[in-house]
């Protein structure tokens, strides 16, 4: 703590507008991976195999159960758009399951892009206290008394360099969290859509009286 506080005084004002960036880029990032890992996310595979089993048993019903059990993940959410118009026409299907995954993944990917903005924020911020400091520098070697001069030039230099760790301190993890959280996203999007796409042949091969050929196709 006393090191943290030391740093502050050291770096100048551009420390506050640095620390301030670390807070919201902290909160952003832990709020996402929460959301991501532990509401969102589903093991899409088991949770598939689950939903392929009960729609070729034609218990539609009972699928749109399990679904409902998940209220929170994505997959269960937008296979379950596709299964309560079960009984419709396959484009009314498709169109059902397109409209809930254009729901679903702004959720997902909400806020994600301010944590490369608030990266570069921070950066951009060191390197504004950075050129304060140089500038004191310089001053200090132009216009101070010889007895003060060392001890400006140092504090310029100081101010300059704590800036600059500062700035990176703070972009460096959250460009490392952002890169988790996108790719724990991409992850779910990827999933969404492949079995989304599965659940709406298989719902298609149901209406066509086909769905015992398509579905061991499928498993196969």
């Amino acid at each position: 703590m006393d090191f943290l506080v030391n740093s502050m005084h050291k770096g100048g004002p551009f420390m506050w507008p640095i620390l301030v960036t670390a807070v919201f880029a902290l909160a952003i990032a832990f709020e996402r991976l929460y959301y991501i890992l532990f509401r969102a996310n589903i093991n899409g595979t088991a949770f598939m195999a689950q939903i392929q089993k009960l729609i070729m048993a034609n218990n539609i019903d009972r699928a749109i159960k399990l679904c409902n059990a998940e209220p929170n993940a994505a997959l269960p959410r937008v296979l379950k758009a596709g299964m309560t118009r079960a009984n419709r026409s396959e484009v009314e299907i498709q169109n059902a399951v397109d409209e809930s995954v254009l729901e679903v993944f702004p959720l997902l990917n909400k806020r994600s892009s301010f944590l490369p903005m608030l990266a570069n924020v921070a950066t951009l911020t060191g390197l504004l206290g950075t050129i304060q400091g140089l500038i004191m520098a310089f001053e200090a070697v132009a216009h101070a008394s010889a007895e003060s001069k060392q001890s400006l030039l140092a504090a310029g230099i100081s101010t300059a360099m704590f800036t600059t760790a500062a700035g990176l301190v703070v972009a460096i993890p959250t460009l490392v969290l952002h890169s988790l959280v996108a790719s724990r996203t991409t992850k779910i999007m990827d999933e969404i859509d492949q079995y989304a796409l599965k659940t709406v042949n298989l719902l298609g091969a149901r209406r066509r009286g086909t769905l015992k050929d398509d579905g061991a196709q499928a498993t196969a």
